[in-house]
């Protein structure tokens, strides 16, 4: 790991590309817990405009088998990115999360999430490499629940520039966790280390029951087209959307600062256009339940400007398991005529 000494000569000084390489695989558990909220649910649903009735009444959250309000596929992001900034300045000091891109994200949902849920979080990071004059950095999350049963992982991967030289009192914290006195998070308990990647026991997974509610496999062909749709994007999605996942991140409401950061003008939150497409072939499908995995890489930023802008949706069945009775289902998105999605494929159970 290189270091040097500052000019005063009092502080030593590391550079924060050696440590963050030093520490891939490295495991950090948050000591809190994040409580889901029927409110939060129905405020999140609006946001991205799944618009499921699971998600907004227990009546009929309970018609289709959820004893409790229903949370759209990608509403672990909204608690995710509280972890993510919970856990930044151990695993990735040098960095911020609020500068960061999102380029890639695959999800592999292991249960539905409920309204009073209480989850914890296990963060890992899984790559580190300089590229395109940034860092693209790959994260892994699991989100488990009251039981410690996971419920759903996540990776995802950021681009963004380091900060710079990070002292070398940094480095103690990172190899075995932060003293609540020096971060900068509003949490009583700091995230604690909890052992690398290698060490880490396989977690198996019961496979999860078929919604009834879903669409039936009998019903489905490869080569299906899932009816198209298109929805009207404004700057005031995108700050409205800020304000309900906790994404701080400037780009997204100033188009000043977006273009000081080499962009057009303000562009939406990659989780934003992603939980946007979900409503699209969960109403095909019926139950939002019913999503096993879904990975999605983006590819261009949406450029939003005062006028707005439209994105257009388009699935077909890719591919069909008999013995599983699942689906894959390839998305496709573009915003005003430009391509966002490189690569979007859903894995659903069918009835």
């Amino acid at each position: 790991m290189s270091s040097n000494r500052s000019t005063s000569g009092e502080t030593e000084v590391i550079d924060p590309a050696a440590l963050t390489s030093s520490i891939i695989g490295r495991r950090y558990r948050t000591c809190d817990y994040y409580e889901v909220g029927r409110e939060k649910i129905r405020e999140y649903a609006s946001a991205v405009r799944n618009y499921h009735p699971a998600h907004w009444s227990e009546d009929a959250a309970a018609g289709f088998g959820y004893d409790r309000l229903l949370a759209p596929p990608t509403f672990g992001s909204v608690p995710g990115y509280l972890a993510y900034a919970e856990v930044f300045d151990i695993i990735l000091p040098g960095h911020e999360l609020g500068n960061m891109i999102q380029t890639d994200l695959m999800i592999e949902f292991h249960r539905p999430l409920l309204a009073g849920d209480r989850v914890g979080f296990e963060m890992c990071l899984d790559s580190f490499r300089p590229a395109f004059g940034g860092d693209l950095i790959g994260l892994r999350q699991t989100i488990v629940d009251q039981n410690d049963r996971p419920v759903l992982t996540s990776r995802t991967s950021l681009f963004g520039r380091a900060n710079g030289a990070i002292p070398r009192s940094v480095d103690a914290i990172v190899m075995h966790g932060a003293h609540p006195d020096t971060r900068k998070s509003h949490r009583t308990l700091p995230p604690r280390y909890v052992g690398t990647q290698t060490s880490e026991p396989v977690r198996r997974v019961p496979a999860a029951t078929a919604p009834a509610h879903a669409l039936s496999f009998d019903a489905v062909a490869i080569g299906d087209e899932l009816p198209p749709r298109t929805l009207a994007l404004s700057r005031g999605d995108l700050v409205n959307y800020a304000g309900v996942a906790g994404d701080a991140n400037p780009i997204h409401w100033s188009a000043e600062i977006a273009t000081q950061m080499g962009l057009d003008t303000v562009v939406a939150q990659g989780m934003l256009t992603i939980g946007l497409s979900v409503d699209f072939f969960t109403s095909w499908l019926g139950d939002p339940g019913a999503v096993r995995a879904y990975n999605v890489r983006l590819t261009s930023p949406v450029h939003v400007t005062e006028t707005g802008g439209r994105i257009e949706f388009r699935g077909r069945v890719k591919d069909l398991n008999p013995d599983a009775r699942t689906a894959t289902v390839a998305v496709t998105a573009e915003h005003d005529g430009r391509k966002i999605f490189g690569r979007a494929t859903a894995e659903v159970a069918l009835a």
